[in-house]
């Protein structure tokens, strides 16, 4: 709603806005060096009126897009936690062990549908930076559809419970926190969730896909699954837990990145202005 108005060598503006710290006014006073021509100001007003009367068309089909894909996550992810969270209650331990057969499908979805997370901010629909976003979905990617979905001998062990788990509680709120934000709703509780909870989970939900990385060596090396001979003269042997050990370090490595990247997050939120000093 932009208030534009001239008073003789003046150019007023005033409008809101929707910011890391939600909606607040903006407004700024433009000086010139002589009066305004009479014409110019008469064009300015034009303007004004074109601006004023235009439909946010994009905007609202970008606001409704938006909504309805973290909307698909959010249910998706929650349906895997709500389904882990009960499976638990009743079969106790027991649970953990037949997990991925239980919620794998739902994963499998969830996580290929987060492609569209990182194009988007690729191509600009959101302001999130891509290399987060990228680190996130690849490393994921490569737990699920590498460690868990190529080995059946994985898929039975208690540590995909733990990962699926941990990965499922961060998103249910981050989507929902984007989900609101997309219709202008900012509810404290779940804002205060959405930059807090990462905290523990983020590193649990790392160290849980690096014991997996751990468990799945072994197995690597018996089954001798995508290792590979070096051609003439070489014929040296390169086996698969060579690259998983690489992996465990950029692990660590993506996740300093997108820690860092949380925490500038959580501090333009939450940080607190410094007093002047008069």
């Amino acid at each position: 709603n932009p208030a534009i108005s001239i008073t003789e060598n003046v150019l007023h503006f005033k409008a809101q806005g929707h910011g890391a710290k939600g909606d607040n006014v903006y407004e700024f006073h433009l000086e010139f060096l002589d009066l305004v021509k009479p014409e110019e100001e008469e064009r300015l007003n034009k303007l004004r009126l074109e601006s004023e009367g235009s439909p946010e068309t994009l905007t609202n089909l970008r606001k409704g897009y938006l909504f309805m894909y973290n909307l698909v996550q959010f249910l998706g992810f929650s349906w895997i936690f709500v389904n882990l969270t009960v499976r638990f209650c009743i079969l106790g331990k027991e649970s953990f062990y037949d997990t991925f057969r239980t919620v794998a499908d739902m994963m499998y979805f969830c996580q290929m549908l987060a492609v569209v997370e990182t194009i988007n901010a690729a191509i600009g629909v959101t302001t999130s930076p891509v290399l987060p976003s990228l680190i996130q979905l690849l490393g994921r990617n490569f737990i699920l559809f590498i460690i868990f979905g190529t080995m059946e001998e994985m898929q039975n062990k208690a540590v995909v419970f733990f990962v699926f788990y941990l990965w499922s509680a961060v998103e249910i709120f981050r989507y929902s926190f984007y989900m609101l934000t997309c219709i202008d709703m900012d509810w404290k509780v779940l804002t205060w969730l959405r930059y807090t909870l990462w905290i523990p989970l983020y590193p649990l939900g790392c160290l849980a896909e690096a014991v997996s990385v751990i468990q799945s060596i072994p197995i690597f090396n018996e089954t001798g699954r995508f290792s590979f001979t070096l051609p003439y003269p070489v014929k040296i042997k390169v086996r698969f837990s060579f690259f998983l050990q690489i992996y465990l370090i950029m692990i660590f490595l993506g996740l300093y990145i997108n820690f860092r990247h949380l925490y500038k997050q959580r501090r333009r939120r939450y940080g607190q202005k410094k007093k002047k000093i008069h």
